[in-house]
């Protein structure tokens, strides 16, 4: 079976309308997300299509958005489609400033 972005469909599908309804993000309107998620899909399928002998997963991620591709006993694998939750208003850690040597 190849594998293949379309094969996925609902699952992308089922996300973009969680992503629509659920996630506040500040830089990606609906539109990016579904090309992202479309592009990180593909981006997953390679790496699940090329991973080592031990391995069971193929992974592909951007900032905001993880995708997932676990193997299992079918042809297809497991997606698992996330999004990762951030503020954009916390705060980062102040860097120390360095004592004067004199």
């Amino acid at each position: 079976m190849e594998l293949t972005a379309d094969c996925f469909k609902n699952e992308i599908a089922t996300a973009l309308k969680s992503y629509d309804r659920h996630v506040v993000c500040l830089e990606k309107i609906p539109e990016e997300a579904a090309a992202s998620l479309k592009s990180l899909m593909e981006k997953a399928i390679k790496a699940y299509e090329s991973r080592g002998a031990t391995m069971r997963h193929g992974i592909a991620l951007d900032h905001h958005i993880t995708i997932i591709l676990s193997q299992t006993e079918s042809e297809q694998p497991l997606c698992g489609i996330y999004f990762n939750l951030h503020s954009p208003y916390s705060r980062k850690p102040e860097a120390k400033a360095e004592p004067t040597r004199g």
